[in-house]
């Protein structure tokens, strides 16, 4: 374990373990650390060993949101024992004493959830939600009977507590996602509010903050249309007043992530074929800010909720772009290639990537970043060995106020990874100068457009070019020395711009007119009536 950013040293009262660890667990508010290494070991933040656990095939961990229970979870069957034992056990942190015993065949939905006063638990068992209250699982205290119930999730906050089920379509039937408030389950009446719909072969649910409203992304395995090698997915609303939207995407292809802000009053949504859109939605389902399209795939909001950071992992090159929520501005965008976890300090200001195994076993290691592009810290695991997890301690609620957010990069000796901007090409003689200095010019008889420098320069050249022609031809005429200029005559000189020349080209020739008209008014000859219609002064 380390402590201390930037510097990130060994804390002291953490003192390395030599032996493979398999998993790891932080409780929800930092306090407790317990970890996994063939036995399970469970410490205090002051590093007081609370209880050692004799459980070598564990391979999951996870506190209760008050410290009070430590779930375990080990595979069902194994070699020894092919026909399966209970392999969910919940233990009491403060004791050690086994408080019950559990089948879980699945690792997904392995652990209860809990409100987070945990007056109540809920778990699902063989199409039914078992509900638990004040930790007590040797009572099931209600049950919520659905045919085929194939997820559900609690909602957070404060009682009452609410619970969203789903129930996938079958025979033609649409699925449905239902909310319902502990402990009113009596008929389909009874839900607080109901969305059907079709195509959905799975369903993946998430919860605001405040608990008032749910995100339901439907998908199917196989697009019949063939537009998409990932299938189809759909996004929709669902609050607990009942009312329901499906979330209009206006780029077609897979829905890659949705997540809530902190504040639980807008979601952002990364979506469509590559490159993807991601768009901030508010409670109604409009569009609140479009950032437009890239290379990314995940969006992670600051525990503060006032930056967002899209990011492009995985097959990805690992590129993100920070956000000021509150003002829609990008903060940075550092390159962070080959990267498999992302995680915001508790701080709203540092973030840490990892590169780990099993998803790459190559170049692990981690990196930690403040938020505007500056790398602070980097470790690299040393050669043979293996990066499984890196994680943040959790801090309790209201810890780390909301700062305002900055623009100028922090210092660091190892400076940023931000792709440098590309500028347009200067000629040489101007790079000296300002960007937004402009040096024009005016030609002679011309109150147009000014020429530049540059367009200046390729005229005397052209006329240089057209004068070296003309000498170069055996018969021209030479010019006599005493011969007047004619003023009427075409001028060789141009000012760059064809337009301009032309115009003044005209001017000539009606000037040459008008002088011709002079001529021959002054020598008495009688001028026609269309040649008088605009009188020469």
């Amino acid at each position: 374990m380390l402590q201390g950013v930037p510097v990130c040293k060994d804390d002291p009262a953490f003192p390395r373990d030599p032996r493979q660890g398999r998993v790891m667990s932080f409780s929800k508010d930092g306090s407790l650390f317990g970890w996994g290494n063939g036995q399970n070991v469970l410490r205090s933040k002051d590093s007081e060993v609370l209880q050692t656990l004799d459980l070598p095939k564990t391979t999951m961990l996870q506190f209760s949101p008050l410290n009070t229970i430590l779930v375990t979870w080990q595979p069902y069957t194994t070699a020894d024992n092919p026909q399966g034992d209970s392999n969910l056990q919940l233990w009491d942190v403060q004791t050690g004493a086994l408080l019950k015993s559990l089948y879980q065949k699945k690792l997904e939905g392995w652990s209860p959830c809990w409100s987070e006063d945990e007056k109540l638990a809920v778990r699902s068992v063989n199409n039914e939600l078992h509900f638990f209250e004040n930790n007590d699982f040797n009572t099931i205290a209600n049950k919520l009977h659905m045919q085929k119930v194939s997820d559900y999730i609690l909602s957070p906050g404060a009682q009452p507590s609410k619970v969203a089920v789903c129930v996938p379509g079958s025979k033609g039937a649409p699925s449905f996602v239902r909310i319902y408030q502990y402990p009113n389950f009596g008929g389909p009446s009874a839900a607080l509010a109901n969305k059907s719909f079709f195509k959905a072969d799975r369903v993946s649910m998430e919860w605001n903050k405040k608990g008032t409203a749910v995100l339901v992304t439907a998908s199917v395995d196989v697009d019949k249309s063939g537009a998409s090698y990932y299938g189809e997915q759909n996004l929709h609303y669902l609050d607990i007043k009942g009312e329901g939207a499906v979330v209009q995407l206006p780029k077609n292809g897979p829905i890659y992530d949705v997540v809530w802000s902190p504040t639980s009053t807008e979601f952002c949504v990364v979506y469509g074929f590559m490159p993807a859109k991601a768009t901030v939605y508010n409670l109604k389902c409009d569009p609140v800010f479009d950032f437009g399209t890239g290379p990314r795939n995940a969006a992670y909001y600051s525990p503060q909720g006032n930056i967002l950071v899209l990011a492009g992992f995985g097959n990805l090159r690992g590129q993100m772009e920070v956000w000021d929520v509150k003002k829609y501005k990008q903060v940075s965008k550092p390159q962070v290639p080959d990267s498999t976890h992302f995680f915001w300090c508790p701080d709203g200001e540092h973030i840490v990537t990892a590169t780990c195994s099993p998803r790459l076993r190559v170049s692990n290691g981690y990196k930690i970043w403040h938020y505007t592009g500056t790398l602070l810290h980097k470790e690299e695991t040393p050669a043979g060995k293996e990066l499984w997890e890196v994680r943040w301690q959790p801090s309790p609620a209201g810890t780390f106020p909301e700062r305002p957010v900055k623009y100028q990069a922090a210092p660091s000796p190892l400076g940023s990874t931000q792709p440098t901007t590309t500028q347009a090409y200067r000629p040489p003689a101007m790079r000296n100068q300002p960007a937004t200095a402009i040096c024009s010019y005016l030609l002679p008889g011309s109150d147009r457009q000014p020429v530049s420098k540059a367009a200046l320069k390729n005229q005397k050249k052209r006329e240089a070019k057209k004068a070296s022609k003309q000498e170069a031809k055996p018969d021209a005429a030479e010019p006599h020395s005493n011969s007047a200029p004619n003023p009427n005559s075409q001028s060789a000189e141009s000012c760059g711009d064809p337009e301009t020349d032309k115009k003044i080209k005209n001017l000539k020739k009606k000037l040459k007119a008008i002088e011709e008209l002079k001529e021959q008014q002054a020598s008495g000859k009688t001028l026609q009536k269309n040649q008088v219609s605009h009188p020469v002064t």
